[in-house]
């Protein structure tokens, strides 16, 4: 079967008197891989749920390529489903959980063999097909989730949360399988986490959302370079926000005077900003340099911190705010107690609304 277009159109849902989706539309196209990355309580595993049947929307309709599937029972939607706890049986053997949705639409027994195998070729694990789940790691056990959801091909491909139980190293390998087999398979997935980096990693959109809503969506590029706001700025990626008061906006560029530290802020703005308006000026730490300027902003180191490869340095600035540069290890870099000036390209800030 080939992949459909998945489309949510005005899909509301509350619980008692707290609305956990205020009316949401999203579409993803044929083979697209989007992710819903938010904070717990967002309404992200919500929206996945709606779209799986496991809850029906109080508005709204859900569209799966060009059919209505809103009133349709779980059973019928034909949508392949990757739990967080893998939900794999453990009184059956890899082979028999891989089959087991093959076996449940009444495919022929000649065809399962071959089909199964296939399925565990594509997740590399073909020669795990005798094995117990209990003899299984957690990344193996989660290829075998991945290969039971899509040996029924299914148009559409729901993950919610599936790596969280994973550690570290081993989450990033499972990342770069689950990115092979979308390329290789090529269904429609939704893929909920609150993983950020697991969200820029995977993704052809990410969805951020907050209370119920999406703030924004975009691709991973243009959300961690061009987000709308303080809150999808500091929920992607490390930010620093300085705050301020806009001051001038000419061509897309506004000018801001920052609270208390003395200096105009320079940048690009986000769309609908005004003169008078209080806002947030984006400073990753990447873009940070040392600068030996005296007209630089005046910091003071307080620690660095060693992250493998990159060295996190927390600065303290004269208002009392945590500012965040990074360098490469072996970077030289003054002690403790230091005070240092920092610059950036004006090209580097973004101007967006603060969010509370």
């Amino acid at each position: 079967m080939q992949a459909e277009s998945l489309e949510f159109r005005g899909i509301a849902k509350a619980f008692g008197g707290t609305n956990a989706l205020n009316p949401i539309s999203l579409h993803l196209a044929a083979g697209e891989f989007v992710t819903l990355l938010g904070p717990s309580g967002s309404g992200k595993t919500t929206l996945l749920n709606i779209a799986a049947g496991f809850l029906s929307p109080d508005s709204g309709s859900l569209f799966i390529g060009a059919s209505d599937v809103t009133s349709l029972p779980a059973r019928k939607r034909n949508i392949g489903m990757v739990f967080q706890n893998y939900a794999l049986f453990p009184h059956m053997n890899v082979f028999d959980n891989v089959a087991y949705g093959l076996r449940v639409r009444g495919v022929p027994s000649s065809e399962i063999q071959a089909r199964v195998m296939r399925a565990l070729a594509g997740v590399r694990l073909e020669d795990f097909n005798a094995r117990e789940i209990r003899q299984l790691s957690g990344g193996q056990q989660q290829r075998v989730a991945l290969a039971r959801a899509l040996i029924i091909e299914p148009p559409v491909l729901l993950m919610d949360e599936p790596l969280g139980a994973l550690d570290r190293q081993l989450r990033k390998q499972v990342q770069l399988e689950i990115r092979r087999l979308h390329r290789d398979f090529g269904r429609t997935t939704l893929f909920v986490t609150h993983d950020q980096e697991e969200a820029l990693a995977m993704s052809d959109r990410i969805a951020v959302m907050r209370g119920g809503r999406i703030e924004q969506i975009g691709n991973p590029n243009e959300l961690y370079h061009r987000p709308a706001n303080t809150f999808v700025a500091s929920f992607l990626g490390e930010s620093n926000i300085l705050n301020g008061s806009v001051t001038e906006i000419s061509g897309g560029v506004a000018r801001v005077n920052a609270s208390g530290l003395g200096l105009e802020l320079v940048g690009e703005a986000a769309p609908g900003l005004r003169v008078g308006d209080a806002v947030g000026a984006l400073v990753r730490p990447e873009s940070v340099t040392v600068s030996a300027s005296p007209s630089g902003l005046a910091a003071r180191v307080q620690e660095v911190v060693h992250l493998g490869e990159i060295l996190a340095i927390r600065l303290l600035l004269a208002t009392g705010q945590e500012f965040w540069i990074r360098r490469f290890s072996g970077a030289e870099m003054p002690d403790a107690g230091r005070e240092i000036r920092l610059s950036w390209r004006n090209e580097d800030i973004r101007i967006i609304p603060l969010t509370t």
